[in-house]
């Protein structure tokens, strides 16, 4: 372990020594606001100075051991030698796991998520792979527990979706699905193609976090807000009222439309959330484009131009092309199980973000 690291775990321990210290004080435990900010801030340091502790105890166990292997006799030294292998390994193993836990979290990452699916180019067949997508989606948020709600959707007569935006609530949301947005390929035999040739067909996905309001500041004298009636696919008028709503955002020109609900407030309330979500987004976006700038690897930028996932049915394959990971159970993944293909991202990603930051303290040396 390096003397950077130990420093800065050092600084933690003492952090986490200085909460403790706190938490147990009368007057701030009479204030619940304080009190559940020092208690969250405590949980999160909790892994590190448990490990940190532990790599403490074993260091000095390994000091000991070696001790005991250079004055002992043929028998002890055996003892000893096996026991300093095996603590040699515990101590690589908890300095790996360090590292990581030292790795800075996004904070986004805890936050529910707005997931928006467009069809692209292909036709019915593109709009039918957005409602496979949605459907998939829809399946893995119920397996993690997770609530989903429909903001808007835009269907077509053949039981697809050209367009779909959706609010996914539960712990963790956006750092589970953050690595989906992008555009996703399917290729397969379509059901209206009679002599069996493999059709290619795109769906977009956009992954925001959601965003509260002191996330966000819009001012109202930056908004026009136009109502008409609503209608259903092919332009059949649904609402003779003036329900539906589209919001503008003048100085970005972001415009947001909902017409889902019958209530003109209530689809105001959804249309608001969409752009106080994409206006935050793009705010984040400037902002780790910035920083990727100085990034020597990355694990797709995460822009909707790019092509990050393939799902090739005739071959019931599943291929990631930003860390060329391929896996044969397309029907399990749409059915929802996406653990294996997000967890080969997230590990690929923790392993970039580690190199990174041994490089950083590499150089600093």
């Amino acid at each position: 372990m390096t003397p950077q690291v130990l420093d800065k775990l050092k600084s933690v321990s003492a952090r986490y020594d200085q909460l403790m210290r706190l938490v147990s004080d009368a007057s701030v435990q009479a204030d619940p606001p304080t009190y559940r900010k020092h208690t969250k801030a405590l949980a999160e340091l909790q892994p590190l100075v448990d490990g940190f502790n532990e790599y403490q105890e074993k260091e000095a166990e390994l000091t000991d051991t070696r001790e005991l292997e250079a004055g002992g006799d043929a028998e002890m030294k055996a003892m000893a030698r096996d026991e300093i292998s095996r603590l040699e390994q515990r101590l690589a193993t908890l300095d790996d796991q360090i590292r990581i836990l030292l790795i800075p979290r996004d904070p986004n990452d805890e936050k529910n998520v707005q997931v928006e699916l467009r069809a692209g180019p292909g036709g019915d067949e593109a709009a039918l792979f957005v409602g496979d997508l949605y459907r998939m989606y829809q399946r893995f948020t119920e397996r993690m527990g997770w609530k989903w709600e429909i903001i808007s959707s835009s269907e077509t007569g053949t039981g697809g979706l050209k367009e779909a935006i959706v609010s996914v609530e539960g712990r963790g949301a956006f750092g589970w699905l953050k690595h989906e947005s992008g555009v996703h390929r399917v290729q397969r035999v379509p059901t209206t193609e009679a002599s069996g040739r493999i059709h290619t067909s795109t769906a977009t996905v956009a992954v925001l976090p959601e965003a509260e309001e002191v996330d966000v500041q819009i001012d109202a004298k930056d908004l026009r807000i136009d109502t008409f009636c609503s209608s259903g696919p092919g332009g059949q008028s649904v609402n003779t009222t003036y329900s539906a709503v589209r919001i503008t955002h003048i100085p970005t020109g972001t415009v947001v439309s909902q017409q889902d609900e019958k209530s003109q407030i209530k689809n105001r309330q959804k249309a608001m959330k969409v752009l106080r979500n994409r206006l935050y987004e793009a705010e984040r976006q400037k902002q780790a484009d910035a920083i990727a700038k100085d990034r020597k690897g990355q694990v797709g930028t995460g822009e909707r131009s790019e092509k990050i996932r393939t799902y090739n049915y005739k071959e019931n394959r599943v291929t990631d092309h930003r860390i060329n990971f391929t896996m044969h159970q397309l029907d399990s993944a749409l059915d929802g199980d996406l653990t294996e293909l997000i967890e080969q991202m997230r590990s690929h990603e923790q392993a970039e973000q580690l190199k990174q930051a041994t490089d950083t303290t590499s150089a600093q040396e």
